[in-house]
């Protein structure tokens, strides 16, 4: 029976790997989705034929649950609010990873210097992805409407981390652990993950996403090395490892090392930077459909400030207005764009912009000096120039779209304010650039009306 099982959860990791694979690409996503579905289901069942499993009344009703909850959930959860699903799903993962941890303490399973290790790191990444996940949760579920720093943020970080980490020595290198000394470790483990995420801000939410989620990968992978099961083993490095490579590629497209993220975040609050030169000039409906309209090329660089209005499906309409009229229109993407990696990607995916209309930030930012229009909906940071010119930036070096180099620029923007990470922003003050003041949903609508008009 053993062989067959150990098979399983092989054939089972295979199809997570595969899945992994497919979900790079648009195009096979949904392919790789059901493939690492099949392999979660695989691993699953044959869970239940393991020699030494108990309970499995309670097994079948967390299942049952679980499952149930996370059906209804992914039928009901708008689009706009996957950033905040993803995080708490992913914490979800952390926190079992942890309680397998300590279940298996409790029980006095975790004999050997090396399982101890591993249990013992699985707990604290576990924790720390919990609760920092929860957070992450509350800040893009509004729950939490602003950074919270303590003062000497820094030094209390250092503070809980040695903490930590000396209740993590003790337990590993002293004989069977205190009961009081596991729970302060589990305590203070999710303090820390609190602690650490509080102060990040909105701007730096995708790469403390995508750090979480390697983070609940790890635990999830020592904690599988405790149980000795092999599925969760691969599963879990893979996870780890690809969340890792994905955050170092946010923070390079952030230019921003991962250090600065988490130790000096970009908070939401007033950012240093020189004063904007110019006025912003204001621009109507009529004025931004005009534009477009006569253009021969218009590229779209779509925000979070679309995502929040969910008018993804109007910028669609409003583009095939326009290609109907015989102008070339294309989507332009950043990496860090919303609030999660792929957060754009998904809005336009789910709206039906076909995929070979999108772009990345490498793809695309040599057109935009042929293009007539650039179209900003939402957008803030990944489009300011300050990027390229001020030093005293918090944004300085950072890799931006091109969208000033336009020979028009249109921004839709809900007021006149510096946006959610408050860096003002040089591109609204530019000689080519108009405001179009207003929700996604309602401005592009009036644009729509107006194309509709000079068509007619």
């Amino acid at each position: 029976m053993m062989p067959l099982i150990q098979a399983s959860y092989f054939a089972a990791a295979i199809l997570f790997i595969l899945g992994l694979k497919a979900m790079s690409s648009p195009v096979t996503a949904r392919r790789g989705i059901q493939w690492a579905g099949a392999g979660m289901l695989l691993a699953t069942l044959v869970t239940f034929a393991t020699p030494g499993m108990q309970s499995f009344a309670l097994m079948i009703l967390a299942m049952a649950l679980g499952g149930g909850l996370a059906g209804y959930l992914g039928r009901v959860v708008k689009m706009t609010d996957m950033p905040q699903m993803v995080a708490i799903y992913n914490g979800m993962g952390g926190g079992a990873a942890a309680a397998i941890a300590a279940l298996e303490f409790s029980r006095g399973h975790v004999q050997g210097f090396t399982v101890t290790l591993l249990a013992v790191l699985g707990a604290l990444i576990g924790s720390v992805a919990f609760s920092g996940s929860c957070v992450a949760f509350a800040k893009l579920q509004g729950i939490m409407k602003k950074a919270h720093r303590l003062p000497a943020q820094n030094a209390v970080n250092l503070v809980l981390a040695l903490a930590v980490l000396g209740l993590a020595v003790k337990l590993v290198a002293g004989p069977f652990p205190l009961g009081r000394d596991l729970a302060l470790f589990f305590v203070l483990s999710l303090v820390l993950g609190v602690v650490l995420t509080s102060p990040i801000g909105g701007a730096d939410m995708p790469v403390v996403i995508s750090l979480l989620n390697a983070f609940t990968g790890l635990a999830v992978g020592f904690e599988g090395y405790v149980l000795g099961n092999p599925a969760l083993v691969i599963a879990g490095i893979v996870v780890g490892a690809s969340g890792t490579l994905l955050t170092q590629l946010m923070a390079k497209a952030m230019n921003r090392p991962i250090a600065n993220v988490i130790f000096t975040p970009i908070s939401g609050a007033a950012q240093a930077g020189e004063a904007p030169i110019g006025t912003m000039k204001e621009a109507s409906a009529m004025d931004a459909a005009a534009m477009m309209r006569f253009a021969q090329k218009v590229i779209i660089v779509p925000g979070y400030g679309m995502a929040v209005a969910g008018a993804q499906h109007k910028v669609w309409e409003m583009a095939r207005l326009l290609q109907e009229a015989g102008i070339e229109v294309k989507f332009a993407i950043h990496p860090v764009a919303g609030r999660m990696p792929g957060h754009m990607n998904v809005l336009l995916a789910e709206a039906g912009v076909p995929y070979e209309l999108i772009f990345d930030l490498e793809e695309i930012n040599g057109e935009f000096a042929t293009a007539d229009v650039a179209l900003v909906i939402g957008a803030n940071d990944v489009v300011n120039p300050a990027a390229r010119t001020d030093k005293s930036s918090p944004l300085y070096g950072m890799p931006i779209l091109n969208v000033d180099q336009a020979q028009n620029v249109i921004v839709n923007k809900r007021g006149k304010g510096a946006g959610y990470s408050g860096i003002e922003n040089t591109l609204f003050y530019g000689e080519n650039t108009r405001l179009l003041y207003g929700s996604a949903q309602q401005a592009i609508a009036g644009v729509i009306a107006e194309i509709k008009t000079l068509a007619g």
